[in-house]
């Protein structure tokens, strides 16, 4: 049986009918993937009880915020998602860069959150998870942890956070605040390269048969949700930047690998627009480029192996990007020197600057990346390229006073500012970049064997299927089932 099939079916009916009680007596109702696709969709009074709530409560409610349409600040829908556009005077590019703000995403402020709630509400409708008797493990090195915490809170189900204990600080007294037992927080050795220690990690949870381990490399429904919901938030900046200027065009979207869902944005604009589609990793750990390992701090960017569910045969380039690039403009975006160099002395506009404070580690890595990518390609001006910022900096504070410490000796002046800003960003250099060629696509897919097959058990028949695209197509045709058992799950919740 093909893996849509397997996606469409209800597994355990016993399950299934634990879920619908449970959620039933929690007054839960679940949004459909269409509705967090477009917000618009949302009943009339659902849309007014959401209102009432503040975006970082965990009630049910917040579910119907779980989308790219938010408010500044998470509050209230927009037609068109959060974004900072950078031109030529901040990029030293003709190409426009789009960065899409995932900071707007309610309770944990990364869109991360969005990929928790297909993982964990794709099992419940197809009863693969029971609310009453299983705990959601989420491996992650910190934002998709953090949001599969939240949706199991408000879904009242118990959940455990398994990442690197070198994560940002800020990752962690998140979680403290959230988790209500100590040792439903699980350490383990290393930071954001370390992944294989996750997995064992979960492997030996996994020995309980009621921890269900979501691991967001692996699960499908990670794919599907940025397919639908990320590409359409995409679209329509995208669309709405045409509107302005007809000409434009949608060249290229860029996004780091981490754990290969969010790229899924990228085959549907392609489908749409034929839009190129670059996948980014940290230089410091080039898997993708040079079969490589290493370790890195550009934290949800890249991971020392290849996610089952990244689409690598339909990737146009890889481009590799540097740790200590992204740590010092972390400092040069989010420090008054910083601020005063980029608009006293680069003239850029001041709400501009403003917005970088909603990038973290890995939206500036993407950023340069889509230097590099403009730069590569020859885009003009009318060449549009799209990104995200996964988080903002308010996550990665304990990390740049880290970063001025030892990189500025304790001392971000004028001149590191200056310095900075000609080296890491306008002079970021075009090396480490590789268009991918059919054998390159290949060797690529190849390196996942090693972790799938013979590390994590995949069969080989379905690990080799990804190959092929009508895979991902058949698996996209899962989206329409899904809403359909979502519609009806509620009915059954009376919810």
């Amino acid at each position: 049986m093909r893996v849509g099939e397997v996606l469409k079916n209800i597994v355990d009916r016993t399950a299934f009918d634990s879920a619908i009680r449970h959620l039933g007596a929690a007054s839960v109702r679940l949004p459909t993937f269409r509705e967090l696709a477009d917000p618009s969709l949302i009943p009339t009074e659902v849309a007014a009880e959401v209102a009432r709530h503040d975006p970082a409560e965990p009630c049910p409610e917040n579910l119907f915020r779980v989308h790219w349409f938010n408010g500044e600040g998470g509050a209230g829908t927009v037609a068109t998602p959060g974004f900072v556009l950078l031109g030529r005077e901040f990029t030293g590019v003709d190409a426009p860069i789009a960065v899409v703000l995932g900071d707007r995403f309610p309770m944990i402020g990364s869109h991360k959150v969005l990929a928790a709630y297909a993982c964990l509400v794709s099992r419940l409708i197809t009863g693969r998870f029971d609310p009453d008797r299983d705990r959601a493990i989420w491996p992650s090195t910190g934002n998709y942890c953090r949001g599969g915490v939240a949706i199991s809170r408000i879904l009242g189900c118990r959940s455990v956070a398994v990442l690197p204990e070198g994560m940002s600080a800020e990752r962690f007294e998140w979680l403290r605040r959230w988790i209500n037992q100590p040792e439903d927080i699980v350490r383990t050795p290393g930071s954001e390269s370390n992944v294989k220690e996750i997995y064992d990690a979960c492997d030996d949870l996994a020995i309980e048969s009621t921890n269900v381990v979501l691991n967001q490399f692996s699960e499908f429904a990670n794919y599907l949700v940025h397919f639908q919901c990320t590409g359409a938030a995409l679209e329509q900046v995208f669309r709405h930047l045409q509107s302005v200027d007809p000409q434009f065009t949608l060249a290229a979207f860029v996004a780091g690998t981490g754990s290969g869902g969010t790229l899924a944005a990228g085959d549907y604009l392609k489908d749409a627009h034929d839009s190129r589609i670059v996948a980014v990793e940290p230089i410091n750990c080039p898997t993708m480029l040079y079969n490589g390992y290493g370790s890195h701090n550009i934290q949800g960017i890249g991971d020392k192996h290849i996610p089952l569910i990244q689409n690598v045969m339909n990737t146009d380039a890889v481009v590799g990007i540097s740790d200590d690039s992204c740590d010092r403009l972390n400092v040069l975006f989010n420090t008054d020197v910083g601020h005063a160099h980029l608009i006293d002395r680069q003239g850029i506009d001041p709400s501009v600057v403003e917005e970088m404070q909603h990038l973290g580690l890995s939206g500036i890595a993407n950023v340069l990346a889509a230097i590099k990518t403009a730069r590569y390609f020859d885009l003009t001006e009318k060449d549009l390229i799209v990104t995200v910022a996964t988080d903002g900096s308010a996550l990665y504070n304990s990390e740049r006073e880290k970063t001025i410490s030892s990189s500025f000796s304790g001392d971000f002046d004028a001149v590191s500012a200056a310095e900075t800003f000609a080296a890491d960003l306008v002079g970021v250099d075009g090396d480490h970049y590789l268009e991918t060629l059919h054998r390159d696509r290949r060797r690529i897919f190849n390196l996942g064997y090693y972790t799938w097959v013979e590390q994590q058990g995949v069969e080989l028949d379905m690990f080799d299927q990804r190959a092929d695209q009508r895979f991902w197509k058949d698996i996209q045709e899962v989206l329409p089932v899904w809403d359909d058992m979502i519609d009806d799950f509620n009915r059954k919740t009376g919810n």
